[in-house]
């Protein structure tokens, strides 16, 4: 047996639920109040609770079912004591999925006060005309009272014809119908009592119940006398309820809701069609007792569901559990269950309404959330990389312990804590940067390299990737933070580079070693070799041989003054560097020139040095005599042939430096085309087959290892200014 939802019983109307045998399957509390009945009389036949009835009634309801029309009627009874008792009645039914009648509502009214009422009023109406309205057919003219014109809301002098008193009717299918009954009356004198809308003058749709009797002479109607009644709040409640009553019952066939009822008294339990779909049985085979529910049950949740059903009854709490229930095919579903408990003046439990709702595709999917959460936990307390999850203004909301042991902190210290208050400063901002493209939705992660401050204020790399997490809202709710500490690769990333560093400045040394060698010795070697060929002319006078003989000399001592040099370069590099000494520049200049006396007297060079005796500067000695030796040769090797050469060699001071000048007029060199190149390794410029191209290479990086600069100006056919700067000694 099914019920209706309990909004049924609060219908303000005598209205009932019959199955197609007349079976009661439920009435509202004004039917029980209006025939002062129990609530016995559900899932009895209704006219052997009721037998005084109308047999039209019967009647009535049996042609509803078979044709699914709607009637409303009216008729009296006369009872064996001579008693008339009137009944007005509608019927319509209820149509199931596939459009079988299964359902009828009948709305039934004892209206024998109403009609005695009606007599009067009718008396009454006969004098003063309130609320009818007549239609003379011999005289073609139509009376409306004043309620009727109230109703009409037209004016009091206002007098229609019969077409525009039909015109009032709404258009459709109440115009339509009141067409017909007005034809029919006329033309067969039957009656009508029909509830229809009109459009009043005034725009207004209303509801109207229209009665009106033919009166018939000599077979012809003659007139048509009527009524007016306003049924419009009636009538609106009437579909309004079963607007809802629909909807609802959409509602819970859509959601998959049960609706049932237990008599708690007569533990009588009564389910909705919903009902049996949700614990998967046929109607036919439910007892209705309370423990036919029982046996649905899994048997372990049934001793805890059965408490909370007792506890609800006897006052302590509300319904409100879940269950799980067992089908026929032995498949295993999820129930909500809701309930409340109508209880009599002394708080009695009579009946408990509530509803089923099967949850198993939300249990299930519950059940595989809390796995996940379980799992993830877990992940996030044993996992060997920090990870922590952090709230959108930086707090921490969670750490795990790999986490701590990175940073020195206790879990709850740094639960006092921010991100922002661990990040070392110069990190933070290119953090948040990210952390805002984040937030803006331009990214949905990001991973970076930064630097935290442990407990004890120690730095700590970390490489650090962050995730946000979203509520079901779509919004950030907090960040999910995976903190890899690579303070161990960094700092052998730190020692690599120092030992790459150190290769490299080794190489460097080498080549520059390399370089001094060569050239230096190669300078030694022209020389002497220039002198030996002097000593080997039989043509010179013995004073020339003596100066021949004292250059060999000087030449000599400036070979084993530079191999005395190269030698210390070689102790500097293999880790006995002392700070750069202060080396007299004059000096040095001096001892170059003398060592390519040689080599200035064959090419005849003119050379002029302007430094002071008190100028000294810092650096190791074979580098400044390789600098000064490569920008001197230079200039001579680079000579104009069409000129007498000379090399200017002057010094001044400047700020903490001594700027060292080196002018020649040779060929000059083309700074627009090679000014960039000027100082690069293998790059030469005159196709000079001597040169190698390395040695300004070398020179520049000479100069820069002792802390000075290099700088030229030059010009094609004029010459060239190499002017060198070395700290002051």
């Amino acid at each position: 047996m099914t019920i209706p939802h309990t909004r049924f019983r609060k219908i303000p109307v005598p209205l009932a639920l019959l199955s197609t045998n007349f079976e009661l399957i439920d009435v509202s509390e004004k039917w029980l109040g209006h025939f002062n009945l129990s609530e016995d009389i559900i899932g009895k036949n209704l006219f052997s609770s009721m037998p005084d009835l109308p047999g039209e009634l019967v009647l009535d309801i049996k042609n509803c079912s078979s044709k699914g029309d709607y009637s409303s009627q009216r008729a009296p009874v006369v009872l064996k004591n001579g008693e008339i008792i009137w009944y007005e009645w509608k019927v319509d039914v209820l149509e199931s999925d596939n459009s079988n009648i299964n359902e009828v509502l009948l709305v039934l009214e004892d209206i024998t006060e109403k009609k005695l009422d009606e007599a009067l009023s009718l008396k009454s109406e006969q004098v003063a005309r309130i609320g009818g309205w007549e239609v003379d057919l011999i005289h073609n003219t139509i009376y409306w009272s004043k309620i009727t014109k109230e109703i009409h809301e037209v004016e009091d002098d206002y007098t229609p014809t019969l077409e525009q008193g039909i015109s009032f009717y709404k258009e459709g299918d109440s115009r339509d119908t009141i067409t017909r009954l007005v034809q029919n009356g006329m033309d067969k004198g039957e009656p009508w009592d029909v509830e229809l809308q009109i459009v009043t003058f005034k725009g207004k749709d209303l509801w109207v119940r229209a009665i009106g009797e033919p009166e018939i002479i000599n077979g012809q109607c003659v007139r048509i006398t009527g009524t007016f009644q306003d049924i419009d709040r009636r009538k609106k409640a009437e579909i309004e309820y079963k607007k809802v009553s629909d909807r609802l019952m959409l509602a819970t066939d859509k959601s998959r809701i049960g609706i049932w009822e237990l008599d708690v008294t007569n533990d009588e339990l009564l389910w909705d069609s919903n009902m049996f779909n949700l614990y998967g049985i046929q109607e036919s085979d439910f007892t209705g007792g309370y423990k036919a529910w029982e046996t649905c049950v899994l048997p372990e949740d049934l001793e805890r569901t059965t408490k909370e059903v007792q506890d609800a009854i006897e006052g302590k709490k509300t319904l409100d559990t879940s269950f799980r229930i067992t089908w026929s095919n032995g498949e295993i579903r999820w129930i909500k269950a809701e309930a409340t408990v109508i209880r009599d003046d002394k708080g009695n439990a009579l009946k408990m309404i509530g509803i089923n709702q099967d949850i198993s595709e939300l249990k299930t999917t519950q059940l595989q959330l809390e796995k996940s959460e379980e799992s993830l936990q877990g992940a996030f307390e044993n996992s060997s990389v920090g990870m922590a999850l952090v709230a959108l203004d930086g707090t921490f909301i969670s750490v795990n312990q790999s986490l701590c042991r990175s940073l020195g902190y206790t879990e709850n210290e740094l639960l006092e804590l921010t991100f922002q208050d661990i990040t070392h400063p110069d990190d933070l901002q290119i953090d948040l940067s990210l952390l805002h493209e984040v937030i803006e939705g331009s990214r949905r992660t990001y991973q970076i390299e930064k630097r935290y401050f442990d407990k004890n204020g120690q730095i700590v790399y970390v490489l650090l990737t962050v995730t946000a997490v979203k509520n079901w809202q779509g919004e950030i709710s907090h960040f999910i933070s995976q903190i890899v500490d690579i303070s161990a690769r960094i700092e052998a990333e730190k020692k690599l580079k120092s030992i790459l560093q150190v290769t490299t400045d080794q190489n460097k040394s080498l080549l520059n070693f390399a370089h001094i060698v060569s050239h230096n010795l190669r300078s030694h070697a022209a020389n002497l070799s220039m002198i030996s060929s002097f000593l080997l002319d039989g043509e010179l006078s013995e004073e020339e041989q003596k100066d021949t003989m004292g250059m060999l000399g000087r030449a000599s001592e400036g070979l084993n003054e530079t191999i005395g040099h190269l030698n210390e370069v070689v102790q500097v590099k293999l880790g006995t560097e002392k700070e750069l000494s202060a080396i007299p520049l004059k000096k040095v200049v001096n001892k170059i020139i003398t060592d390519i006396s040689a080599l200035i007297h064959e090419n005849k060079v003119v050379v002029d040095i302007v430094i002071p005796t008190s100028f000294k500067v810092k650096g190791v000695p074979a580098y400044i005599e390789s600098i000064i030796l490569n920008l001197v040769t230079n200039a001579i090797k680079y000579r104009d042939p069409d000129k007498r050469a000379s090399i200017t060699i002057e010094a001044s001071l400047e700020e903490e430096y001594v700027k060292l000048s080196i002018k020649d007029n040779g060929m000059g060199i083309d700074l627009d085309k090679y000014g960039e190149k000027l100082f690069g390794m293998y790059k030469t410029f005159h196709g000079n087959k001597d040169a190698k191209g390395i040695g300004l290479f070398i020179t520049k990086n000479q100069i820069e290892s002792i802390g000075g600069r290099i700088a030229v100006e030059s010009q094609v056919g004029v010459g060239t200014n190499f002017t060198v700067k070395l700290l002051k000694g």
